[in-house]
C-alpha cells in the first residue's frame, strides 16, 4: 500500500507508524474536575464506537520527512481516501 506523502510524493506504508484515529479529546479547561476529566478521558479513549467506514487517522512519517499526517482511510477496503499534513515541515510539534 501506499501513502501519497505532501512532501515526499508516493511511499511504502513501512515507512509510517499509525497513531490511531483522530479523536476529539475532552475540554480540560471547562467546568470538569479531577476524576470528571479522567472519566471524559476515559469514555473519548476507549467507549467509542468502531463502526466499519471512513476514519480519519493520524500517522507519522518516521522513515521519511518525520512528519504528522491526517489520513482518512476506509476500514473496509484500506483505501485511503484522502491526506493531509498537520502542520507545516519544520515547524515545532
Amino acid at each position: 500500500m501506499l501513502i501519497n506523502c505532501p512532501y515526499c510524493g508516493p511511499r511504502d506504508l513501512a515507512e509510517f507508524v499509525v497513531n490511531g484515529e483522530a479523536i476529539a479529546r475532552p475540554d480540560v479547561d471547562g467546568d470538569l474536575d479531577g476524576p470528571d476529566i479522567c472519566a471524559a478521558f476515559a469514555e473519548a479513549v476507549y467507549l467509542r464506537d468502531n463502526p466499519a467506514g471512513l476514519h480519519r487517522e493520524h500517522w507519522f512519517h518516521s522513515a521519511g520527512c518525520q512528519s504528522w499526517l491526517l489520513i482518512e482511510r476506509d476500514t473496509r477496503t484500506h483505501e485511503i481516501v484522502k491526506v493531509e499534513a498537520t502542520r507545516a515541515p519544520g515547524q515545532a510539534s
